[in-house]
């Protein structure tokens, strides 16, 4: 294949055993996707307002005029390609790590599925590779099922950026395309929620597996009012691959992160993880840790039009339980003492 290719060439131009030319390699897949995490949407709407100012402004504004009519596009599923998924990139991304994604149950296609995701992290590292790419075997271990990573709705205001999550199957975490998905897109759909969201990310770090979850219940209505079947899902390791400074409550550091979350959705994080030439220094690559994200036994959800908050309560009690023992089951086999619990906050 193309990966193979390029290995080889590699190896051959620079004498490298093939190993340290796969290592180099991982280091590249995973700190473009860094940077696209961090820096990719406001570097391409730049580019873009440059562009309008130069002779090719013309070039620009056929993007623009096209990004109008395509507005409403990631509200509808977005625009997946199994190409872009299936690039070769995201298996040594996978490899980095590295990044597993365990089947415990089968899933119907007659059905739908909301998956609850633990924790955030600090990027959802394990999210992206499991759902949002083929580098894991989704779509081999769950036939028939199309994942839609779920993220915040503003990426998708931002140039180029929208075209390239949307090339992975990920979509708006609002309420027009999770019903659209859910109700105008057949069955067989998973869509995957990081319910902890910004406020859990405050709050990750190693050593440490808490989620944010007891006041977290919009996830549950959605499924009572669609019928979806909810999973709980949780990623052993996905805390340990970055470090963070954790303010305190009431320091003004975390009044600072607390504005962010509230007015523009994310909280701005301090944390550190490896230097890209060496793993004694600090930067913006992750640690390679082993990320394994476990995918539990899916809840029935019955379809209810206007549910109750005592019958969201209910299934929510029924989610927190089952997350609970799905942790329990397996946090011994991934490294973690069995004295451990999970923490749900």
């Amino acid at each position: 294949g193309t990966g193979s290719n390029i290995l080889s060439a590699l190896q051959d131009l620079f004498w490298l055993s093939k190993s340290k030319v796969e290592k180099q390699l991982q280091i590249i897949s995973v700190l473009q996707w860094v940077l696209t995490f961090l820096i990719m949407g406001v570097a391409c709407t730049l580019i873009l307002m440059y562009i309008l100012c130069t002779d090719c402004w013309a070039i620009a504004a056929l993007y623009l005029a096209w990004l109008v009519f395509d507005w409403n596009t990631p509200k509808k599923g977005g625009r997946r390609s199994q190409w872009v998924r299936n690039w070769a990139i995201w298996r040594y991304f996978r490899d980095y790590f590295p990044i597993r994604l365990v089947k415990t149950h089968n899933l119907l296609t007659t059905r739908n599925y909301i998956f609850g995701y633990h924790p955030h992290g600090i990027m959802g590292l394990g999210a992206f590779c499991n759902f949002s790419t083929e580098a894991t075997g989704v779509s081999q271990k769950f036939p028939g099922i199309r994942p839609y990573l779920a993220t915040l709705a503003g990426n998708f205001r931002m140039p180029i950026l929208r075209d390239y999550l949307m090339s992975g199957g990920i979509c708006p975490v609002n309420r027009d395309s999770i019903d659209y998905i859910l109700s105008k897109n057949g069955s067989g759909n998973a869509i995957i929620i990081v319910v902890g969201g910004a406020a859990e990310s405050l709050n990750c770090t190693p050593g440490k597996n808490s989620v944010t979850l007891k006041n977290r219940k919009g996830f549950v209505k959605l499924a009572l009012r669609h019928g979806a079947d909810l999973v709980p899902v949780y990623s052993f390791g996905e805390n340990e691959v970055y470090k963070q400074v954790i303010f305190e409550e009431g320091s003004w550091g975390r009044w600072v992160q607390k504005k962010f979350q509230k007015h523009i959705g994310f909280a701005p994080c301090i944390f550190h993880g490896r230097g890209l030439f060496s793993s004694n220094t600090w930067g913006l690559l992750p640690y390679p840790k082993p990320i394994t994200t476990v995918v539990g036994e899916p809840i029935t959800i019955p379809k209810i039009d206007n549910p109750s908050q005592k019958e969201v309560d209910f299934y929510h009690s029924i989610y927190v339980d089952s997350l609970i023992k799905l942790f329990d089951k397996y946090k011994s086999k991934f490294g973690l003492p069995e004295t451990e619990t999970l923490e749900v906050n």
